[in-house]
């Protein structure tokens, strides 16, 4: 993927995600339990919608991010039930690359094994927040795999913001922001990510706890 054009694309994911950081208006909440609070919109971007989940994680944002940072060998894929491998397609910098992750069946295998291809750019704030910003792309070295239905990242990502006065917890604002693909009813879908988000904090929290206590 051409640089220059990589970078464009990426900073403008960044600003995106500001934007519905920012945006209060439209969201309806889903789901809330132990602390985390699911939402949703529709999406501009396709016939699906946009989730955003808000908690407090303990641990520093630099130990959260260490859980959830998109790294080859790194601890992702060790706690998050949602992800089976992550590897570098494309490294365009130390904070922008285009990566494939893979995803396991879901919700009693109704959804079957996907895969994704993202241009995701990594921000550091002055406030000491750190994101994660991505969105699909199609990249030459990395066609469509068999036993996988290619499907596709809208803006994405993650905040991992400081509380001021607490260094031990991190509020965590993340947007899925994802089309499956495939023939999948759509309440099978709609179930399925307030259900995956907020068992992503919880599994985060015991990740948090194991690697860095």
């Amino acid at each position: 993927m051409d640089p220059a054009l990589a970078a464009q694309m990426s900073e403008a994911v960044a600003e995106k995600m500001l934007q519905y950081r920012r945006d209060t208006a439209g969201w309806k909440i889903c789901r809330e339990g132990n602390g985390v609070s699911v939402s949703w919109r529709p999406s501009v971007e396709f016939p699906g919608n946009l989730y955003r989940g808000e908690g407090i994680v303990y641990g520093t944002p630099e130990e959260v991010w260490d859980c959830v940072k998109p790294a080859v060998g790194g601890l992702r894929v060790k706690w998050d039930e949602n992800v089976t491998g992550f590897e570098i397609i494309q490294s365009i910098t130390d904070t922008l690359c285009v990566s494939r992750t893979s995803t396991p069946s879901a919700a009693m295998k109704l959804i079957s094994p996907r895969d994704f291809v993202d241009l995701v750019l990594v921000k550091r704030y002055e406030d000491g927040t750190i994101s994660s910003n991505a969105t699909h792309v199609e990249h030459p070295l990395c066609p469509p795999k068999p036993g996988f239905v290619r499907g596709f990242n809208h803006p994405c990502g993650c905040f991992c913001e400081p509380l001021p006065g607490e260094p031990t917890k991190t509020k965590l604002v993340t947007f899925f922001h994802t089309d499956l693909s495939g023939y999948l009813p759509q309440n099978v879908v709609d179930s399925f990510f307030p259900r995956s988000m907020t068992r992503f904090y919880a599994n985060l929290q015991k990740a948090v706890k194991q690697f860095h206590e």
